[in-house]
C-alpha cells in the first residue's frame, strides 16, 4: 500500500498534473508564513531557473526528471528549446501527450545517465541544466552511485562552454562538500554555491 493512498489515487486522474500546478502559489505562501523551512516549494525552483536563464542569456533548458511536467509548464514560454528526460515510461508518456502542441518541448523517455552526456555532446550553445539529486531514487532505479558527478562532468567537459548547472535536493547528495571541492579544483573558472537547497554552478 502507498503511504498516501488518496494522493496515489489522485495521481491517476487525467487532470492531476494541472491540478498540481495550481497548488504552487498556496504552497509558496504557506512556506513563507512558516519562516521558509528546509523543504523548498516548487515556485522558488521555477524562479531560480528563470533567473539564471535571464542572467546568462540562455534559451535552451535541459531537465533531468520530468515527473508531471511542472517545470516545463511553468517556464516553457521563456525558452526556445526544452529537453526533459524522464526514466518512468508512464510519466514520460503523460508529459509527451501534455506538451505535444509545444514544438519547443522534447520529452525523452530515457535514463539521465546516458541522455545527459549525449545531449551535452550534441548541443551547440550554452544551456541551462536543471538536474535533480533525488531523481531516479523515488522510482527505485538509483543507478550508479557516481551518477551525479558523472552527469556534471559530462556537462562541464562538453565542447561548448558556458553551461549553467542547477541541481535540486542538495541535501540529498552524499559527500556534497567533497563533490563541490572536486569541481572547483578541476574547473577553477566555475563559481559554485548552494542556496535554497539548490547547487548552482555558473561560469
Amino acid at each position: 500500500m502507498p503511504s498516501h493512498p488518496i494522493r496515489a489515487l489522485l495521481k491517476e486522474l487525467p487532470g492531476y498534473a494541472r491540478l498540481k500546478q495550481l497548488g504552487h502559489y498556496p504552497d509558496y505562501w504557506w512556506w513563507k508564513l512558516r519562516g521558509e523551512p528546509r523543504r523548498i516549494p516548487h515556485l522558488v525552483k521555477q524562479r531560480a531557473v528563470i533567473q539564471y536563464a535571464r542572467a546568462f542569456g540562455l534559451t535552451t533548458l535541459v531537465e533531468a526528471g520530468t515527473y508531471y511536467g511542472e517545470m516545463i509548464a511553468a517556464v516553457a514560454p521563456r525558452f526556445r528549446r526544452i529537453y526533459s528526460i524522464e526514466i518512468d515510461e508512464r510519466l514520460a508518456g503523460l508529459a509527451q501527450a501534455r506538451f505535444r502542441k509545444l514544438p519547443q518541448v522534447t520529452v525523452l523517455h530515457a535514463d539521465s545517465q546516458t541522455a545527459v552526456p549525449k545531449l551535452a555532446s550534441e548541443l551547440n550553445e550554452p544551456s541551462l541544466w536543471w538536474l535533480d539529486a533525488g531523481y531516479c531514487g523515488w522510482a527505485g532505479a538509483a543507478g550508479r552511485t557516481d551518477r551525479l558527478s558523472g552527469e556534471m562532468e559530462a556537462i562541464l567537459a562538453a565542447p561548448v562552454e558556458g553551461h549553467v548547472i542547477l541541481m535540486d535536493d542538495a541535501d540529498g547528495v552524499v559527500g556534497l562538500e567533497e563533490l563541490l571541492k572536486a569541481i572547483q579544483a578541476r574547473y577553477p573558472g566555475r563559481q559554485v554555491e548552494v542556496a535554497h537547497n539548490v547547487i548552482r554552478l555558473t561560469p
